[in-house]
């Protein structure tokens, strides 16, 4: 059996998966963003079940699995119409990182909390001034005896009023050369200095965007993790997951407006038939199916790669998955909208607030451009325009 056909077990997860995120829907989301409240009952729920740690290891309360798994679960539920964005950040980035390079301690404090649901954690990477050039981050952090002051700003940070803390990446002095190399630090909610300020969005989500300043946070020498030394490495082994997990989302909400377009125009008749029995409607639905199964293929490859440590190979299929993950959710929401007419637009179909949601996955948390960019030098070995 290759690993592209799915085992009984990820089949029996996704059925599982599925079935939770149809008792919640997308009615309950959307009660969730218009309450201006996060979407606590499902998160809950589906740490209970071990949803949510599925990816973490076994002895710190996770499933034992990897991104693979957490792909599976994201995918249904953003199918079922209620995804859950902090899947991205707390379990797949923060949680993956702690998980392969933290201290025992900190794998103990923080794993078992993110695996329940019941700790979650933000992560900090953009600003201003850098937007997708990561060598331009200014946010750094100086030793003061044992502790470390950290001082920057963060943007588009997402959940930060429900996490309890915020894996910030930031920059220290290497002490041979002078020049300066990522780290990454974990900051809690209360700490001293560290203040934030929502972001005001059009995107309707439960999900809220922050901009963070960081004002000689003072940080316990244990607030680093993993290794001084690795931070770049330590960097991307949260950066592939998240292409991967956004892929995911893309892939999910995909499928749902897409299956909500199916449904309707296999009901609704005109001239005596339904309109799904036309080619002008069939085909671009059809088109927009195998754009998101060809989309899904790629990011198994992506998740498949890193859960067999493969980083190379995994940051590549983790772009492109991301990429094609993109394209294909805007196109599938673009075709639900353009399927239903006039009722695409309308509150009781729900699909309205996908067209600009759907073009978050083109945009973040890189954009389709930079992975162009990516995959024009280091996969086919053209020269930088940058």
């Amino acid at each position: 059996m290759t690993p592209l056909i799915e085992s009984e077990e990820h089949k029996s997860l996704r059925t599982a998966v599925s079935t939770l995120g149809k008792r919640y829907g997308r009615d309950y989301i959307t009660r969730a963003i218009t309450e201006g409240r996060h979407p606590t009952e499902l998160w809950l729920e589906a740490g209970k079940l071990g949803y949510l740690g599925v990816n973490l290891p076994e002895e710190y309360g996770g499933g034992g699995g990897g991104i693979v798994e957490l792909s599976i679960v994201l995918e249904e539920l953003g199918t079922a119409g209620a995804p859950l964005l902090m899947l991205i950040v707390s379990p797949a980035i923060c949680g993956t990182v702690i998980a392969r390079f933290g201290t025992e301690d900190q794998k103990r404090t923080w794993l078992p909390g993110i695996a329940d649901g019941t700790r979650t954690m933000a992560f900090g990477i953009t600003e201003p001034d850098a937007g997708s050039n990561s060598h331009r981050i200014t946010t750094t952090a100086r030793r003061d005896g044992n502790d470390w002051l950290l001082t920057g700003r963060k943007v588009f940070v997402s959940g930060v009023d429900q996490a309890d803390a915020t894996l910030i990446v930031g920059r220290t002095e290497d002490a041979r050369t002078g020049r300066l190399k990522p780290c990454l630090f974990i900051v809690p909610r209360d700490a001293d200095g560290f203040t934030r300020n929502r972001i005001d969005m059009e995107v309707n989500a439960a999900e809220k965007q922050f901009e963070l300043v960081l004002d000689d946070v003072r940080l316990p020498a244990d607030a680093l993790v993993g290794d001084e030394d690795a931070g770049l490495l330590q960097l991307f082994a949260g950066l592939n997951p998240e292409r991967i997990m956004t892929a995911a989302f893309a892939i999910g909400m995909g499928r749902y407006a897409l299956g909500r377009a199916v449904e309707y125009a296999r009901e609704r008749t005109v001239w005596n038939v339904p309109i799904g029995a036309h080619q002008a409607i069939a085909h671009p639905l059809a088109q927009a199916h195998i754009d998101l199964e060809l989309a899904k293929l790629m990011m198994r490859k992506a998740a498949l790669l890193y859960d067999a440590g493969d980083d190379i190979g995994a940051g590549e299929a983790a772009n492109m998955a991301k990429y094609a993950a993109g394209e294909a959710c805007v196109k599938a929401v673009d075709q639900a909208v353009h399927t239903l007419g006039g009722n695409g637009l309308t509150r009781e179909f729900g699909l309205a607030s996908l067209i600009t949601g759907s073009r978050v996955a083109r945009i973040a948390p890189v954009s389709r451009e930079m992975i162009l960019n990516y995959i024009s030098h280091q996969t086919l070995g053209l020269p930088k325009s940058y």
